[in-house]
């Protein structure tokens, strides 16, 4: 069919050197648009409308509570088997009896740990974001708080004493922690403030 008889005017042409894009191919007059419109300098992603543009505590709980049972699960099996040798050598078990002995020690130890590391997990993660929802921030402070109340928490049925070494315990973790992830900002501080560094 003849373009002539399309009725449609010939309003595009490749002979147009505004169709001729440097390094592309001819666009089809369907696309006459700038290209510089394209962002494709690095992927962008979809967040929903006043989302932030990272995860928050509350996203963030259920990984960490995930990680610590099967951290949890592997040293207390690691441990287990390791005691299960011993034992089983002491009292010279042998063949399938020494096998059920071995998975007996390896289960009941690693479920222990599990348990124990998601229990710690679960108490840290719940501070962690009633704390961040009540103060609507998310930082250091958060970190070290919730570790506090976490090992307090833990160990308030053991006695005055068990229960101050175990938020001793959570928030010198918690602060180890908070001053290696702020290391940056900490070494930019030092460079900004010369008498930090003794001048």
């Amino acid at each position: 069919m003849d373009k002539k008889d399309t009725g449609f005017p010939n309003m595009y042409s490749n002979a147009d050197p505004s169709m001729n894009i440097s390094g592309l191919a001819p666009l089809s007059p369907y696309l006459n648009f700038d290209p510089a419109y394209l962002q494709q300098s690095q992927p962008e992603f979809i967040f929903p409308e006043g989302a932030g543009r990272q995860r928050g505590r509350f996203e963030f709980a259920f990984s960490q509570i995930g990680g610590s049972c099967m951290v949890g699960a592997a040293i207390g099996g690691v441990g287990g088997l390791y005691n299960g040798f011993r034992s089983t050598s002491l009292a010279g078990q042998t063949g399938k009896l020494r096998r059920t002995q071995l998975l007996n020690y390896v289960m009941k130890q690693g479920a222990a740990s599990a348990n124990t590391l998601g229990v710690l997990a679960v108490m840290y993660s719940s501070f962690g974001v009633l704390l961040s929802w009540a103060r609507g921030t998310d930082d250091e402070a958060n970190t070290v708080v919730a570790a506090t109340a976490t090992g307090l928490l833990y160990k308030s049925s053991a006695g005055l004493r068990k229960c101050a070494v175990g938020g001793g315990i959570g928030f010198g973790i918690a602060a180890l922690y908070s001053l290696w992830m702020s290391r940056d900002r900490i070494q930019q501080f030092r460079q900004m403030n010369p008498a930090s560094r003794g001048e």
